[in-house]
């Protein structure tokens, strides 16, 4: 019983991580599957794959060296030199990535509680700071609340949208995209998310003492991670091309399938940013723990302050601008880690 609730915690939180702003949101539904189409279904289900391979064998080499932080990973994988140059890059694209969470958290306040932007922005940051006291164990208990509930509300939308008259638009929605920008999509979606997530996954690798436990979270969390895409993008196929013009598509999704559904969405959105922008901080200041002789807790502010200056520049400009670089990037990190060889990881 024991190894099956540390099974669904590594899972949710594994789901918790990748599932932050742009996902829950829908925009990165948009960006990276809906926008192709027809496609989208085959090019989520590789991403599902994808996520179950590589996650958990990120977590099981982390487990294997014992790591204390991602660039204790980026040094095993790509030596200490590169390697650590690697973890400092990292460390600049979570912050950027950690900004647009953030902005994302303003949005949902804006448009949908009807609430002031610095409102938003400040609720995220003091509750961040509370949680990050308790280290691991509170980004785990709270991925435990917050993704059992998204992943029911995803149950839900599914049934709603299920009854309407453009319910099967996901497997017939047409698209000008080509085949090579259709099929790079889900490698650079996964191969960004999957450098993003390492931040959190790599210390609760290297903190678990059990491998099967490791192995079956991290199938059922990629599992997860699947289905979620699966019921977003069926949703969003469902009101295209309409809800592309939203900056929060899938509140706008919720608000056509009844008030009570849309609010609960509406929270379950912030949650989930808020979920993923705590795990990404208590990430970054493990690795920046171990390059600098400071107090965990001022190094978690000088990261969150960081991220409320460059979280002033919007949600989707950020978003645009920053997840496809980012994601060339990550490219080349999973690259190497799906080449990585060892005789048992």
């Amino acid at each position: 019983m024991k190894n099956a609730l540390n099974v669904l915690k590594i899972a949710f939180t594994y789901i918790g991580t990748v599932v932050g702003a742009g996902f829950a949101t829908g925009r990165e539904i948009l960006q990276f599957f809906t926008q192709y189409g027809k496609w989208g279904v085959l090019t989520i289900l590789l991403t599902m794959l994808l996520f179950i391979w590589l996650g958990t064998k990120m977590m099981l080499l982390a487990h294997h060296i014992k790591a204390a932080s991602y660039e204790d990973l980026n040094r095993h994988l790509f030596g200490d030199g590169f390697g650590s140059w690697l973890s400092l890059f990292t460390l600049i694209v979570l912050i950027g990535v950690n900004s647009v969470m953030l902005a994302g958290a303003g949005s949902v306040f804006v448009e949908h509680l009807g609430l002031n932007y610095q409102i938003g922005l400040w609720f995220t940051l003091i509750g961040t700071f509370i949680l990050l006291r308790r280290g691991i164990d509170g980004v785990m208990q709270l991925n435990t609340v917050v993704v059992p509930m998204m992943i029911f509300l995803s149950i839900a939308i599914i049934a709603s949208t299920a009854s309407s008259p453009s319910a099967m638009r996901f497997v017939t929605l047409s698209t000008d995209k080509g085949l090579f920008a259709t099929w790079a999509s889900p490698l650079l979606y996964t191969a960004f998310n999957l450098s993003m997530a390492q931040a959190v996954l790599v210390p609760i690798g290297g903190h678990t003492t059990n491998r099967r436990t490791i192995i079956w979270g991290g199938i059922i969390g990629g599992a997860g991670i699947g289905f979620m895409l699966m019921a977003a993008h069926f949703a969003l196929s469902a009101f295209m091309p309409g809800v592309s013009q939203f900056e929060i598509p899938m509140g706008s999704v919720a608000s056509q399938l009844g008030t009570i559904i849309q609010f609960i969405y509406i929270i379950l959105i912030f949650m989930e940013i808020f979920s993923t922008f705590v795990a990404d901080v208590y990430g970054i200041t493990l690795q920046l723990k171990q390059r600098l002789n400071v107090r965990p807790f001022i190094i978690s502010i000088t990261v969150l302050m960081i991220c409320y200056v460059t979280s002033q520049f919007g949600f989707s400009s950020l978003l645009s601008v920053l997840y496809p670089a980012f994601g060339v990037f990550s490219l080349l990190w999973a690259c190497v880690l799906a080449s990585y060889k060892r005789k048992r990881i």
